[in-house]
């Protein structure tokens, strides 16, 4: 299956399954999750990044367990619509992804068998930040031991708004 446009993406999803965002640092990796119906993007959780062989297994582990079909990759494109060096390193992030053989379960098997889309995700961790202060006050310190899934959930929510107008 490997990379797929939102229009690719609709047309081979099952009726109902759980997406996974993913926010994809040079640090760490920020996740979120759909909903079964994919209406609603939540955080779930931010990986710490250390070598990607850790990093992967980890992300299987969780493609397993929430019964993901399909992952959503933040790209982060320049404010131009251009693609930098952070775009560089994602797209090779994904295509380390596709290449490495870990079982994620059914009915993928692996991660090369599951629909990727990359998502436009400017101003994803800027705007997540402002409402943090913004709308909960938060500190620093939990802002930034939250602001990675929520990022992906921002992104993860960009995502399931567009699917939900493709026919």
């Amino acid at each position: 299956m490997a990379l797929v446009d939102f229009a690719g993406l609709n047309a081979v999803l099952p009726p109902h399954g759980r997406l996974l965002g993913l926010d994809v640092g040079t640090r760490t990796i920020g996740l979120a999750t759909s909903d079964a119906l994919r209406s609603l993007a939540t955080p779930l959780e931010t990986i710490a990044r250390t070598k990607f062989t850790k990093d992967a297994t980890r992300l299987a582990e969780i493609v397993r367990r929430e019964q993901i079909a399909a992952l959503i990759v933040g790209l982060p494109l320049n404010m131009d619509g251009s693609e930098g060096p952070r775009c560089q390193s994602v797209r090779q992030f994904v295509a380390n992804l596709m290449a490495v053989n870990l079982d994620i379960g059914p009915p993928c098997h692996r991660f090369a068998d599951l629909p990727i889309v990359l998502q436009d995700e400017r101003l994803s961790t800027a705007g997540v930040e402002r409402t943090m202060i913004e709308g909960y006050d938060m500190s620093r310190r939990k802002r930034e031991a939250r602001i990675d899934a929520a990022a992906a959930a921002w992104i993860l929510q960009a995502a399931l708004d567009r699917l939900r107008h493709i026919t």
